[in-house]
């Protein structure tokens, strides 16, 4: 229980730091973040490596939106923008997966502090942009193996995987969001 208690004062202690920065910082801060995304989910076409960075670019979003919901919304179309100029094959994959997981846990993070909460909003959210790419825009963005008729076993894992991924990334979202704006009060011996 104390540990909760430290890790929400170490959430509250940053999010008043960052209400601290100006708006201009605060757009700077919010336009490196959707270039970092933009570039994240552009890794993608290395094959192997970059997709693995390309699972990144929900990062930046998360954090933009944990700083305020209109910042993390304009990091969102910022970087849907920037995808269209610098990778437009990830426009359609961008928007319905990536970005709205980080979108969403970015939300759900300034609504609610518990994390069944926060996971929840997250993994529902991706699972309906999943599952609107694949069964209404028939996109395969699970691969050719998945079928693009509607079928109650892939929903259902579907659904178990994004809520399992959310939490995932509600977790990891919470840690570097607290290392990034920590405030750190040092003693100054003399």
């Amino acid at each position: 229980m104390e540990n909760r208690q430290k890790d929400h004062l170490q959430l509250v202690n940053a999010q008043i730091r960052i209400n601290n920065y100006s708006r201009t910082k605060k757009l700077v801060l919010g336009s490196i973040l959707a270039a970092l995304a933009a570039i994240f989910q552009s890794a993608g076409i290395f094959v192997g490596f970059g997709y693995a960075f390309s699972i990144l670019a929900t990062m930046p979003i998360v954090l933009s939106a944990m700083i305020s919901i209109r910042l993390g919304l304009m990091s969102y179309v910022l970087t849907i923008l920037l995808l269209l100029i610098i990778q437009p094959s990830e426009l359609i994959v961008f928007p319905f997966t990536t970005g709205l997981l980080g979108i969403s846990l970015g939300m759900a993070f300034k609504w609610w502090e518990n994390w069944i909460a926060i996971t929840f909003f997250g993994g529902i959210s991706l699972s309906v942009g999943i599952l609107f790419l694949l069964y209404i825009v028939k996109f395969p963005v699970l691969g050719p193996s998945v079928s693009h008729t509607f079928q109650f076993p892939i929903v259902l894992v579907i659904l178990l995987f994004t809520l399992f991924y959310s939490m995932i990334w509600m977790g990891l979202s919470r840690k570097v969001y607290k290392l990034l704006f920590r405030t750190t009060i040092k003693r100054r011996s003399f």
